[in-house]
């Protein structure tokens, strides 16, 4: 399991990944969730991903070697398509076809579903983000919720739907995904460091920034502590009940 979040607010794009894998308590391992496929300035294309690995590393393998589009006739990578939304559907249609090459393992009772979250800029278009199923389709996120998850989603989600807002400013909410990360990696132990990141400005098809964040992080180490003692001194501001025995 892996925890991925992509932000689209007004000023911009923030995509962030953990890097934690397991295949039981005894197989841990770190592999790098959150790729940026292009970052020239012209054609900003970065992905995050959640599920079976190999699913994943197939269909990231096939985007880049050519996916062929029904549509066109034509064989699509990552360095031609024209959008970020073909960019999206070519990514459905690598999973598709990496999910197809492993039906055998149904029989086995393996899982080997993936997901993919899909953002960034071509040609100067506006950022834009999309969350690919491992099906194929996609939902596109938008101004009302402007915020996409994939994996182990239900821990970090409250602070998103209480702190995070369209107008949200870019790197405001860079901090609240973190806070949202600490929160999920304190309940679930399949989702922890490092952290990977990236923001772009709106306006722009290129990286503002590429960062990864290291269990030796001082920043979010503290972040982590202030969060757990506002949480407290929140607790105990509240109001005791009223009933029950006195206090």
């Amino acid at each position: 399991m892996t925890y991925c979040a992509g932000f689209l607010v007004r000023d911009g794009l923030v995509m962030m990944a953990d890097t934690r894998t397991n295949a039981g308590v005894d197989n841990v391992s770190t592999y790098r969730k959150l790729r940026v496929h292009a970052n020239d300035g012209n054609r900003l294309i970065v992905s995050a991903s959640a599920g079976s690995l190999s699913t994943t590393q197939d269909a990231v393998q096939r985007l880049h070697q050519g996916v062929p589009n029904p549509e066109t006739g034509e064989t699509e990578t990552l360095e031609s398509v024209s959008s970020i939304y073909d960019a999206a559907l070519a990514a459905g249609r690598a999973l598709r076809a990496a999910r197809d090459g492993m039906e055998s393992l149904e029989q086995q009772q393996i899982s080997f579903d993936a997901t993919l979250l899909v953002g960034g800029s071509v040609g100067g278009e506006p950022l834009r983000l999309f969350l690919v199923y491992p099906a194929g389709n996609c939902i596109e996120c938008g101004p009302d919720t402007p915020y996409l998850q994939i994996g182990e989603n239900k821990y970090g989600k409250p602070i998103l739907d209480r702190a995070l807002c369209y107008d949200t400013e870019l790197y405001e909410a860079v901090k609240i995904g973190l806070i949202s990360f600490s929160s999920t990696m304190r309940s679930n132990l399949a989702v922890g460091l490092p952290i990977d990141l990236v923001t772009a400005r709106q306006g722009q098809s290129g990286a503002e920034v590429v960062h990864r964040i290291g269990p030796n992080d001082g920043y979010f180490a503290e972040l982590s502590r202030r969060w757990s003692e506002v949480i407290n001194e929140a607790c105990r501001a509240v109001p005791r009940v009223p009933f029950g025995p006195p206090a």
